[in-house]
């Protein structure tokens, strides 16, 4: 049998299909891309994060009388930079519980001074939104 060689296979492969598909998707991504970046209300200090090993971090807290515990003992600011030095021991992770009522600038205080005593592993108790 002898094959006829009138017409020529067409090897192109069609893009048009995959060319809409590609499109369709930028679409999306380019819609949904914005709504991603816009601020979201959030009313501190409830959050939900994962739960650090207790045995591995030093907690300091500030009450609402702006009074400052370190390891649930209490201390002046201005003993806080010897007191805490002596109790972190260089790779715990420090979590600060601070009262929502207590300003803002005395958190940031005892932040800048956890930060100047050498702490890379920070963290800041919450409570979970469901819990209330």
């Amino acid at each position: 049998m002898k094959r006829s060689r009138g017409k020529t296979l067409n090897q192109e492969m069609n893009l048009t299909n995959m060319i809409d598909v590609v499109f369709s998707i930028l679409i999306v991504f380019m819609i949904s891309a914005p709504l991603m970046s816009q601020g979201v209300k959030v009313e501190l200090p409830k959050a939900e994060a994962p739960t650090m090993e207790q045995e591995k971090l030093l907690k300091v807290s500030i009450t609402k009388n702006q009074e400052i515990f370190v390891a649930d003992m209490a201390v002046e600011f201005s003993d806080f930079d010897s007191i805490f030095s002596s109790l972190w021991n260089g790779d715990m992770a420090v979590v600060i519980n601070a009262d929502e009522s207590v300003h803002y600038g005395l958190v940031m205080q005892v932040v800048s001074a956890v930060q100047q005593a050498g702490v890379t592993k920070l963290g800041f108790l919450t409570l979970n939104p469901k819990e209330k």
